[in-house]
């Protein structure tokens, strides 16, 4: 993989891809052919997902209407009650939000949502963006199934602007309306496989969507230029003991949907992959290089080892990653996800600032050859040493994590 080539595939990209679009299908298929040009073989892969069209969405403050979106999938209806901002989400802070529409400093998250509706919330405001950036962008959210569980009150968000504007203006009322028709939608992941001398596999993951306001150069068309990085350089070393499994992942953006439904659709399989490699977010001028191993914590140890013998500095840690590691880990696979995490700074995710402008073709490079060794090391292995026991504090945390235990202070 050189320069020009990292270049062409950031500028092929260089668009919005959201779960369950038109330009989704359109990356996957060109990462698709990508694989066929490089020698391998790839498929598409498809599985459902939620979505929905708003038609309308409106909030006012005494009368006076404030920009915002509505959120996907939070049924349609309205709400007019006095505002409550809650910086805090404690059980006596949310035991204000009785009939009140609620003002938060964070995202709608399983829980906070889930006592806010316990505590009879009439609508829920959130925000993005920051007061000193020149734009006044507002992001498209999902309420999430998994976090409504079917229940829904009217949810919008708006920019930082905007937020401080009604703090500061504390308002006698607020009305939010929503109006929208769901429906389910199909995304896909793209799966390529270079196959060992053995039938067991090591499976490569990234995931190649974007949210609605970012174009996703660093998050994560990074992470699949990693992949392919590593598919070029091993494809002439094939066949190695264990097989390659190299899975673009869609709708990671919108809950890890895309791993999720990989590792549900192929449960039988999932004992013949002896470890998942999982790239999110690599290749920044600037940044720490992180591993986040899900997994014993004698691979974290091995991580530290081989960057110690090369110089290659690292931050690892055992511990569970939002990204798709996490799901093969959830299913019993020894996973971990390797990132570069620059400084926020230095390069920012999650809005129109994630360009192709935050990487360095170099660093790329340099972080692929890293990371095609890794992969090497354990592909090539007599038998890969990492042990398929997850730890019990991992499991602890993926039960946190994946909502079946609620974490202590949230």
């Amino acid at each position: 993989m050189n320069k020009k080539a990292i270049r062409k595939i950031l500028n092929d990209t260089d668009y919005i891809r959201v779960s369950g679009s038109a330009e989704e299908k359109k990356a996957a298929a060109y990462l698709r052919d990508l694989c066929g040009r490089l020698g391998v073989s790839a498929d598409l892969e498809p599985f459902d997902v939620d979505t929905a069209e708003i038609r309308d969405a409106a909030l006012a403050a005494d009368g006076r209407e404030i920009p915002c979106k509505g959120y996907k999938l939070c049924g349609s209806g309205s709400a007019e009650a006095p505002l409550c901002y809650l910086p805090n989400t404690d059980p006596a802070s949310v035991a204000l939000a009785k009939g009140k529409i609620v003002l938060l400093d964070t995202g709608i998250t399983y829980w906070v949502y889930q006592d806010l509706l316990d505590a009879g919330a009439a609508g829920i405001i959130t925000y993005d963006g920051n007061i000193h950036f020149p734009d006044r962008d507002i992001d498209q959210r999902t309420l999430r199934p998994y976090v409504s569980k079917g229940r829904k009150i009217p949810c919008v968000n708006i920019n930082a602007k905007d937020a401080l504007g009604l703090v500061k203006a504390a308002p006698k009322a607020v009305s939010v309306r929503v109006e929208q028709t769901e429906s389910v939608s199909s995304s896909q992941n793209v799966i390529a496989e270079i196959p060992g001398r053995t039938d067991e596999w090591i499976a490569l993951t990234a995931h190649y969507d974007s949210t609605p306001l970012s174009r996703g150069a660093y998050d994560n068309m990074s992470g699949c230029i990693g992949l392919l990085g590593i598919m070029e350089a091993l494809r002439g070393r094939a066949p190695l003991r264990y097989g390659l499994r190299f899975i673009f992942c869609g709708s990671e953006e919108v809950g890890l949907l895309g791993s999720k439904a990989y590792t549900a659709a192929h449960e039988d399989a999932l004992e013949k992959i002896a470890l998942n490699i999982n790239l999110d977010m690599i290749g920044t001028y600037m940044g720490r290089f992180i591993a986040c191993v899900s997994a014993e914590d004698r691979l974290m140890h091995y991580i530290e080892y081989l960057c110690a013998q090369r110089g290659w500095g690292i931050a690892a840690r055992q511990d569970v990653y939002s990204s798709d590691s996490t799901p093969f880990a959830d299913r019993g696979v020894p996973a971990l996800s390797f990132a570069r995490l620059a400084p926020p700074s230095q390069a920012v995710i999650h809005n129109r600032y994630d360009t192709g402008s935050l990487l360095s073709e170099a660093q790329l490079i340099s972080d692929i050859g890293f990371l095609a060794d890794f992969t090497l090391q354990m592909a090539d292995a007599v038998k890969c040493p990492v042990s398929r026991e997850i730890p019990e504090a991992v499991k602890t945390k993926l039960d946190e994590y994946l909502l079946r235990k609620r974490k202590k202070g949230t």
